[in-house]
């Protein structure tokens, strides 16, 4: 691809005076400038395309209109025609690990189109992404880009695969319906004495074009008033879900999943049921006008001891996301509406409020933070609010200090 150099069409260059050491040894000058030789054959290379294509018009040629002509003119160099990527021979420098092959539906579809315009626009630092990825805001318009970016999406030969668009918000009660790579951190605290705390890590393999596997380890703390804090794991849970079906045209996604919950944690303490549960589930998700959306999740918990009451539970969240700045971090507000009840003689539906707010903190933006208040509405004789904060780590996307900078 090309860059502002290109549309200027000048280059510079720098003298350094070279003064020998009066031991009369030379120093190595050459190894940190060494460093920055892939960055410099990248530009150099796309700034030769970008003269071609910026002076096309001037030749008395028609300017590349489609968005193939314009991946052909700005971005074949190093991407390739087929957008596989050129081989390392051709390019003259190693590609960076993050380097993308464009047919590998499991890694292009993921991400979104914004961020695939704002790389583009601003270059891959602006996403925390390799330095030798320029940016296009000089030589290509709005229009141009987006051309570009659906020519992209054309690279990927089965368009089942569920696109980043309908990967909304994690909330932080609310299953969502996308499958992940991802691996969650949530801490729950209760905020009246006699009760506890838990902690939850979550982790997530997509696999396929729709399945993800999962792993929920709890790790439960509680205190009585007069007697010392307990502590251990709790029930763990094995899960799988399928997506059903998912299109970036309605903004809708939906998916199945069934989980079990086995009786690991410790029930005389409070830590487990005693029981392995089956539970099932349908999630759906819509997009709606401007950036916001809604989610859903309906589902029933079956235990296999009868002494353990069988439940429902139905959880909403709504929410929207704002952009600080141009390409600043992501806050996105939400609330959630949660209700379970146990199908046994006598119980009530519980109903909860959640208001909570979402923020991303690397450039990346695969490290994300969830901070709310689980708030109940009603049987508060019981049910004490909650305080409630999750850590997101997106690992597909980079390493935990990855994409910061």
């Amino acid at each position: 691809m090309s860059t502002r150099l290109a549309h200027r069409n000048r280059v510079v260059f720098t003298v350094v005076e070279y003064n020998p050491p009066p031991s009369g040894r030379r120093p190595n000058r050459l190894k940190p400038l060494w460093g920055h030789f892939p960055v410099f054959a990248a530009l150099s290379f796309v700034w030769l395309q970008g003269i071609v294509f910026s002076q096309t018009a001037a030749r008395g040629k028609a300017r590349p209109t489609t968005g193939k002509e314009i991946f052909l003119a700005t971005c074949a160099g190093c991407h390739g025609p087929d957008g596989k990527g050129m081989p390392k021979e051709t390019l003259g420098f190693e590609p960076p690990k993050t380097f993308p092959d464009f047919t590998d539906c499991s890694s292009t579809t993921r991400e979104p189109d914004e961020d695939w315009k704002a790389i583009i626009h601003y270059g891959g630092p602006a996403r925390g992404f390799s330095e030798i990825m320029p940016s296009f805001t000089e030589l290509l318009t709005n229009e141009e880009i987006a051309k570009v970016v659906e020519h992209l999406r054309s690279f990927c030969a089965e368009r089942a695969w569920p696109r980043g668009e309908l990967n909304l918000p994690r909330a932080l009660v609310t299953e969502k319906a996308f499958p992940e790579d991802e691996a969650v951190v949530q801490t729950n605290i209760a905020t009246k004495s006699g009760y506890g705390a838990s902690n939850l890590l979550v982790y997530e393999r997509r696999f396929g074009l729709g399945n993800q596997f999962e792993v929920d380890v709890p790790f439960e703390y509680s205190h009585e008033p007069g007697h010392a804090w307990l502590g251990g794991i709790g029930d763990v849970t094995l899960g799988y879900k399928r997506l059903v079906a998912g299109s970036v045209h309605t903004g809708s996604i939906f998916s199945v999943s069934g989980e079990a919950t086995l009786p690991t944690g410790n029930r005389a303490r409070g830590f487990g049921t005693g029981s392995t549960v089956f539970e099932g589930f349908g999630a759906f998700g819509q997009m709606l006008p401007r950036h916001s959306f809604v989610q859903f999740q309906s589902g029933v918990e079956v235990p296999v001891r009868n002494d353990v009451a069988k439940a429902v539970f139905a959880r909403t969240a709504l929410g929207t996301t704002l952009t600080q700045g141009h390409l600043g971090r992501l806050w996105t507000p939400m609330i959630e509406f949660v209700a379970d009840r146990d199908l046994a003689t006598g119980e009530k539906t519980n109903w909860d409020v959640v208001p909570e707010i979402q923020v991303t903190l690397s450039k990346r933006q695969h490290i994300r933070a969830n901070f709310g208040v689980s708030i109940p509405a009603n049987n508060t004789a019981t049910r004490s609010p909650q305080v409630m904060f999750y850590l997101l780590w997106d690992w597909f996307d980079g390493g935990l200090r990855e994409g910061w900078r």
